[in-house]
């Protein structure tokens, strides 16, 4: 497959960017990476997104698909002779799909409520309830890994790929805020499951460092601020 027939446009620090650019390593394709600048919209992007106007938006022989996880089943289902992503098992599946809402819909939304949050309670309780949900999904990992090092088994799946993208903006904030989400301790499987991701072929060169992300977020808290009291 020519790079000219995948595009993909996004911006390096979204995790969410991070899904189909693991996808696509997965399935070891080449692509076109069209790098948005953080804070604007380039006129391909809003064409191709209309509705939401945000990345990743992949770009297959010039049809937009859109939203990250829709991403990561399309190309699963369009490059099936690839290693597949999503459990062939209806149950497995399903369950991957859950756990994957719950981390879109409610715990990443908690975790990234920590940077702005300004009261030490406030941020207290929020780091207490994003360190409650890496336990359950510890548990969720003993579920559906069966014994084996991924969530997906013996290789990266959707779960992995879902949660594995968010691992880099979690280290960046337990080094912000001083604290371990995920350690020895509470959660030692996802510890090692962390270890193993980070290192995978289809994600080292594109998960971010750490150091470059807390950059990446003081910049950030710099620019909404100056734009508060504008």
């Amino acid at each position: 497959m020519a790079k000219s027939d995948v595009k993909l446009i996004g911006a390096w620090p979204s995790p969410f960017v991070m899904r189909p650019r693991i996808a696509l390593n997965v399935k070891s394709l080449g692509y076109e990476f069209l790098e948005e600048t953080p804070g604007s919209k380039s006129q391909l992007l809003l064409e191709s997104n209309p509705v939401h106007k945000k990345i990743p938006v992949l770009i297959h022989d010039g049809k937009p698909i859109c939203e990250s996880l829709v991403i990561v089943e399309y190309i699963d289902e369009v490059w099936s002779s690839g290693p597949t992503i999503l459990p062939s098992d209806p149950y497995d599946r399903a369950l991957a799909r859950f756990w994957a809402a719950y981390l879109d819909e409610k715990w990443f939304p908690t975790m990234r409520s920590i940077a702005g949050a300004k009261e030490e309670e406030a941020r207290k309780a929020l780091i207490e309830q994003a360190g409650k949900g890496v336990m359950m999904l510890e548990d969720a990992f003993s579920r559906c890994s069966k014994g084996k090092g991924f969530f997906g088994g013996d290789q990266i799946g959707y779960l992995d790929i879902a949660f594995g993208s968010f691992l880099g903006w979690l280290r960046a904030t337990e080094k912000m805020n001083g604290v371990k989400l995920i350690d020895e301790t509470k959660t030692p499987s996802l510890l090692k499951w962390a270890t193993s991701f980070s290192s995978h072929p289809a994600v080292k060169d594109v998960l971010p460092e750490t150091e470059k992300l807390v950059e990446f977020a003081k910049v950030l808290a710099k620019f909404k601020a100056a734009s508060s009291n504008s």
